[in-house]
């Protein structure tokens, strides 16, 4: 049985700095609507908690709602459970972005997801770098991970599986995710890369001693393929949810539902 299966991160905050720091142990992460969704994810074995609203790709909050999901966590016992969540898709203005970015880390998030939607290698380079100083300058235990889209759109101009590598290295952050940017078209990961190519993506951050975080409509079925690329984070919604009025993505996060996407990792 792997580590992730015979350590819970939830049991002391000592178990969680060691697994939270460790590249090689897998993670889970769910992203939650509130509190209430926040608290079943945690208890179905969740390592993160990513804040969002599901209602584009990455999906961003109300930072109010980032410091309740992170009181709510704490109130029941959940201290060692990290929460992340994002600024955005795209980043028309750097500013701004830097502004977004310090203040969701201000709300509560220990893992900011930047979405780089649109940019070339060059301005991703220039924006992730002045991302990841703003971060740092306030709260150096806070982790930034550029978010890259293999939509043909956005991949025309930023390879994520080439041209991804190379910004963590170029602007030292912490790692990178992979997500779908059109959740509309029932295209997942899988339709745009295949198991071979995405785990050369993840050998090649690996090697720069960085994370992986993979997304993009992963259903419980595909879990098993994706974990065995060695990612450090495989990120879900609608798979962790009981769907509503047919959609997954604005159902509601069962506790059952991640124990079954839990125990996918052996």
């Amino acid at each position: 049985m792997s580590a992730i299966m015979q350590t819970c991160p939830h049991q002391n905050s000592f178990v969680f700095r060691q697994f939270f720091a460790t590249p090689i142990m897998q993670r889970l992460l769910v992203s939650v609507r509130g509190p209430n969704e926040a608290l079943a994810a945690a208890r179905g074995g969740a390592h993160i908690a990513d804040v969002e609203y599901p209602g584009s790709a990455l999906g961003t909050p109300y930072p109010l709602n980032i410091k309740a999901v992170r009181e709510a966590l704490d109130q029941a016992g959940f201290q060692s459970v990290p929460i992340s969540t994002n600024i955005g898709e795209d980043q028309p203005i750097r500013s701004t972005a830097c502004q977004a970015a310090l203040g969701v880390a201000i709300a509560g998030a220990d893992l900011i997801k930047c979405g780089l939607a649109g940019l070339d290698p060059k301005a991703a380079e220039y924006l992730g770098r002045n991302l990841v100083r703003t971060i740092r300058a306030w709260f150096p235990e806070k982790k930034v991970y550029p978010a890259v889209f293999p939509d043909a759109e956005f991949s025309i101009s930023f390879d994520p599986l080439t041209d991804g590598p190379r910004l963590v290295e170029a602007i030292d952050c912490y790692g990178l995710l992979i997500d779908t940017f059109n959740k509309s078209i029932g295209k997942g990961l899988l339709d745009y890369y295949d198991v071979a190519q995405l785990t050369g993506f993840v050998d090649r951050l690996h090697a720069l001693g960085k994370e992986a975080w993979l997304a993009g409509s992963i259903t419980k079925d595909e879990l098993p393929q994706i974990w065995a690329t060695g990612v450090d984070v495989i990120c879900v919604r609608a798979a962790a949810c009981a769907p509503k009025d047919g959609n997954a993505r604005f159902g509601e996060v069962r506790e059952e539902i991640v124990r079954e996407l839990f125990v996918t990792k052996t």
